[in-house]
């Protein structure tokens, strides 16, 4: 847990800038003991009243919890309700940038409770109209922000504030100033948040999108959420995907490269109410990104702190000291799902780069692996007994037959490269057409790299490694088998 506490020490000079539908949320706590006799309906007898943040504002305030010091735009009614939340927002510890706007009612909704039980919501709301004349303004504004900001969140209530030009007002600055911009989406219009660094849908969203119904117990579960991923990607042009599964937890694929999916488990335990879950996984995802968290240590993080806000009543947030708690009895599950081992130098490098921020040591080993034998096995599991992620260098056919003879090699390398990747202990499969794997040392540059047979004077790739401080190790060889002397008793 460490790692985490890294992060979390990050928190309070991390940047972030909320944009979204801001509201006002309203709680009327009583009781109910009969019914009315004037309609077959109970009667609510008021106890007492709170009010706070809602919507994108409670984004803005969960950030705040966390410990560092938002900035909020938005818009709010030219009225009673825009001040309180504009004094709200303040009171949180959020600077505000809010239009108010005549003739436009704050937004407000009212959840009746009795006995933690939710009996009622009425919600008093207009949508926001599109103001042509306000988006020069809007734009400077947003420009200034994200000049400022780590990162930039979206929240969309779908209440008008994320229409298409607008969104893509603000994504196309972020992209503009490299800002990481994450939204939490709303409706089914996808193409309004074209560009998105990140986009974070629930199930029905995720199928709101893509027209694939997702089931997290099925075993076509991450074919499904790939093919998703690559509606997202053509259609939309968004990069990586979070997409919350309830009881399941939530999943990340990224639409570029498909071949590494992180699942985490759901947390909580007891639910008392979840409204406001998903603002602050937003919230708690997107300050722990901008302190440059891994995204699987994000995910858990967001998926902590959700568990910890389902477990309260109302429109809660979470604390920097409640997730700092919770994190000292939590033993952390993330799973990476490797779809495929075979896989091209520019499809794994992301991968490497991700498992080297989860503190792994990656480790590497090259050859031929014509005619897989007891010798390659055994090497094979020394070099993984040495490192965490095990990535082998395959020789193509073509480079095998420059230095071994056009008989050479026995087996096509589609053939070695299966083979290799159905062993346990491998974990990545690149087959490499050049001389030797230099290339493929110099881009994932690995912790150690494992070979039996060599020296380091005649062993390039070793130099290479041990240049940059990674380590190199010749391994104990087992006498007796070659794949020459496999071939020689096989034609005698």
């Amino acid at each position: 847990m460490n790692q985490f506490y890294s992060y979390l020490d990050r928190f309070r000079n991390t940047k972030v800038t909320v944009i979204g539908d801001i509201m006002l949320d309203r709680f009327l706590y009583g009781t109910v003991e009969r019914i009315s006799p004037e309609a077959p309906v109970p009667i609510f007898r008021l106890d007492h009243e709170e009010v706070m943040l809602g919507g994108a504002g409670n984004v803005a305030a969960n950030l705040a919890s966390l410990g560092c010091k938002p900035t909020f735009l938005g818009f709010v009614g030219l009225d009673t309700n825009g001040k309180l939340v504009t004094s709200l927002l303040k009171n949180a510890g959020s600077h505000s940038h809010l239009y108010r706007l005549k003739n436009h009612p704050t937004i407000i909704k009212t959840r009746f409770i009795a006995n933690h039980n939710h009996l009622l919501r009425a919600d008093a709301e207009k949508l926001l109209p599109f103001v042509p004349e306000l988006l020069p303004k809007f734009s400077k504004l947003v420009k200034q922000a994200i000049k400022m900001t780590d990162i930039v969140l979206l929240s969309d209530y779908n209440k008008g504030i994320f229409n298409q030009e607008t969104t893509q007002m603000i994504i196309n600055l972020c992209n503009k100033f490299n800002i990481p911009v994450i939204v939490d989406p709303k409706g089914n219009d996808y193409s309004k948040y074209r560009g998105a660094t990140l986009i974070k849908p629930n199930i029905k969203e995720f199928f709101d999108a893509t027209g694939i119904k997702l089931n997290p117990d099925s075993p076509q579960f991450d074919d499904e959420l790939k093919q998703g991923a690559d509606i997202f990607l053509k259609q939309y042009g968004i990069k990586n995907i979070i997409v919350t599964l309830s009881e399941y937890g939530m999943a990340y694929i990224s639409c570029e490269n498909k071949n590494f999916i992180v699942k985490i488990p759901t947390e909580a335990k007891e639910v008392f109410d979840v409204s406001g879950a998903g603002d602050t996984s937003l919230a708690t995802l997107g300050i722990a990104l901008g302190a440059k968290a891994p995204i699987a240590e994000a995910m858990q993080l967001a998926n902590i702190a959700s568990g910890i806000v389902v477990g309260k009543l109302g429109t809660a947030t979470v604390s920097f000291n409640e997730l700092k708690a919770k994190l000292t009895t939590k033993k952390c599950e993330i799973k990476c799902t490797r779809t495929n081992k075979i896989i091209s130098l520019s499809d794994v490098k992301p991968i490497i780069d991700e498992l080297k921020k989860q503190g792994k040591k990656i480790g590497f080993t090259n050859g031929c692996f014509d005619l897989l034998h007891l010798g390659h096995l055994s090497s094979l599991q020394q070099a993984k007994n040495v490192c965490d992620i095990l990535i082998v260098g395959v020789n193509s056919d073509d480079s095998i037959k420059k230095y071994k003879g056009a008989d050479r090699p026995i087996q096509d390398q589609n053939t070695r490269a299966t083979l290799l990747a159905s062993l346990e202990f491998v974990d990545y499969v690149i087959v490499f057409s050049e001389d030797n794997a230099c290339h493929i040392v110099e881009e994932l540059r690995p912790d150690v790299i494992a070979k039996e047979g060599y020296t380091i004077d005649n062993w390039p790739e070793a130099q290479k490694v041990v240049s940059y401080g990674g380590e190199a190790i010749i391994l104990e060889r087992i006498e007796g088998y070659s794949t020459s002397q496999l071939v020689a008793k096989c034609k005698k």
